[in-house]
């Protein structure tokens, strides 16, 4: 949730977090209306950051947030469109102990 939050607020410049939580899964919904991500497979590379430099000074933008919410939920889809903003949302499914 950090990742998605700390993006959106970076590079959407602003938006929301819904979260839906059920026995079954917690999905969390982020929405902006910032840039878009024009090549979403180049932001899925680890490394590779649109951010700031004022961002970069205080610690962020390693190009590590969208790959870290691809390595820890079970789902992952990204839909952005370039001039209108992302929504980015994540499924975690919870397992029964």
């Amino acid at each position: 949730m950090y990742e998605g939050e700390i993006n959106t607020i970076i590079h959407g410049k602003g938006g929301a977090a819904d979260v839906t939580i059920s026995p079954e899964s917690i999905t969390i919904v982020f929405t902006d209306h910032g840039p878009g991500i024009p090549d979403i497979d180049k932001a899925m590379q680890a490394g590779f950051s649109t951010a700031s430099d004022e961002a970069r000074e205080l610690g962020f933008g390693a190009g590590m947030g969208l790959p870290n919410m691809k390595k820890y939920s079970d789902e992952l889809h990204i839909a952005s469109r370039v001039g209108e903003g992302t929504t980015v949302t994540l499924i975690i499914n919870l397992k029964a102990a």
